[in-house]
């Protein structure tokens, strides 16, 4: 009895709080929508795409050559010479006595790596999957978010729905206790059966309450997925769906397999991380390769030290040069095969990933088909129950109002009735739940 005097006393202070809101009524489609522009774990993927094509920018120009500029300007003392001293400068030799000298060099030097393998090019392959992946990362975070908002989604709604079942029962419970103190009165029904009755009318109240909680709590778990401030109220858009859409047709498991592992983003991703480790590994074998690479500089100095003044300095001194250079692997203290064996080992790796994401895929989808056959089958056996036990249960109370039927028959017959409407409830909407992300592992979007 405290627990349910509890409940009901914080349902009363809660409940007109929540009425003076102006809540926004969210539809299924809405909370997707908002989650997908707002969810944070997205927002840092789609960054992590952008960092993915940068890179690629960063492995495509690794093709083209590379310029530097370099500039030096430096001072040498020499306090104690007492003699001149010989200074070389871009093999022009100048002779000073000065104590303090003062040069300076510049140079503009080229790079190009013409050929090392093949690295280069299976690189930026490499890095154009690695973009691929990212942007599929980013669509299993927003399938998976879209699933778990249809799951909390249909629950607030089956909790809805059950609410107004045991808003309906209460109600019942109450006009069956007034009758109650009405025949007490007669001498028709003895004090305990009273008892029985406001324990029944007590009841009521507190299975109302307690999946009024129920969904307030689904309805919590839902506002955090979509990630909104404790400040902004939250309510869904009150519907009831039919119980044609519990009983829509069920596609066939190996339909709904196959047509997943073409469209599904994590099958996808781990089939292209099969194929990055294959390059990887072509680009481990380079390393057997030799490097060839073209050098060219263009280099000018002067010192102060010189006869000749700066600008002449600079003309003399003026110099290029151009080179070919050929590196050619031949003891590398293993390192190359080792490498080629650990691109072996993580392309095997990759290879089992896949194999089990399809085995996860397989086996959540064969879930997702059982639950719903076995929802389908339940609801319309629990749906004749209680449409049967609804019916009793009217002529037991009509009965029990005449003094046909005793206390303990009525509330069995209530029990029967609460059981077999709560069978009918879950059925339908674990069947319209399976259903539709039956429907969703197809590739279709989840629609109420």
């Amino acid at each position: 009895m405290n627990k349910t005097f509890l409940l009901i006393a914080t349902l009363t202070l809660i409940s007109p709080f929540s009425k003076a809101q102006d809540t926004k009524q969210w539809t299924l489609q809405d909370c997707i929508n908002y989650a997908m522009e707002h969810n944070i774990q997205l927002q840092q993927n789609r960054i992590a795409e952008k960092q993915s094509e940068v890179s690629l920018k960063q492995s495509k120009a690794a093709l083209f050559p590379s310029l530097t500029f370099n500039m030096s300007q430096s001072v040498n003392y020499r306090p104690l010479q007492d003699t001149p001293s010989n200074l070389v400068t871009n093999g022009m030799a100048t002779s000073s006595s000065r104590k303090a000298t003062a040069n300076g060099s510049y140079g503009l030097n080229g790079t190009w790596t013409v050929w090392n393998g093949g690295a280069n090019t299976n690189n930026i392959k490499v890095q154009e999957v690695a973009n691929k992946i990212s942007t599929l990362n980013t669509l299993q975070i927003e399938q998976n978010i879209q699933e778990q908002i249809a799951q909390l989604y249909v629950q607030i709604l089956y909790s809805q729905e059950a609410e107004k079942v045991n808003q309906a029962m209460l109600s019942s419970a109450e006009t069956q206790f007034h009758r109650g103190e009405e025949m007490l009165s007669v001498g028709q029904i003895s004090k305990a059966d009273l008892a029985q009755l406001h324990s029944q009318l007590s009841s009521c109240k507190y299975n109302l309450i307690q999946t009024q909680t129920q969904t307030a709590q689904f309805k919590l778990q839902l506002k955090n997925v979509l990630e909104l401030n404790y400040q902004q109220s939250f309510d869904i858009v009150s519907t009831t769906p039919s119980d044609e859409k519990a009983l829509e047709l069920i596609p066939t498991r190996e339909e709904v397999i196959n047509q997943a592992f073409a469209t599904r983003p994590e099958i996808r991703s781990s089939e292209l991380n099969v194929e990055a480790a294959e390059l990887d590994l072509a680009v481990a074998k380079s390393g057997y390769w030799p490097t060839i690479s073209i050098n060219a500089g263009v280099g000018d100095s002067h010192n102060n030290a010189s006869q000749y003044e700066w600008g002449e300095q600079m003309k003399q001194n003026l110099n290029a040069s151009i080179g070919i250079s050929l590196s050619v692997p031949i003891l590398d203290n293993r390192r190359n095969k080792t490498a080629v064996e650990k691109a072996k080992l993580a392309k095997t790796n990759k290879q089992l990933d896949l194999l089990d994401q399809r085995n996860t895929l397989t086996s959540t989808i064969e879930e997702y088909w059982l639950n719903a056959y076995t929802s389908q089958q339940k609801f319309v056996a629990a749906k004749s129950k209680a449409e049967s036990m609804e019916a009793s249960y009217t002529l037991l109370d009509e009965q029990f109002k005449h003094g046909l039927k005793n206390i303990v028959e009525l509330l069995t017959g209530r029990d029967n009735l609460i059981s077999a409407q709560q069978e009918r409830l879950q059925s339908k909407y674990m069947a319209i739940l399976n259903l539709k992300l039956l429907q969703f592992y197809q590739g279709q979007p989840i629609e109420l």
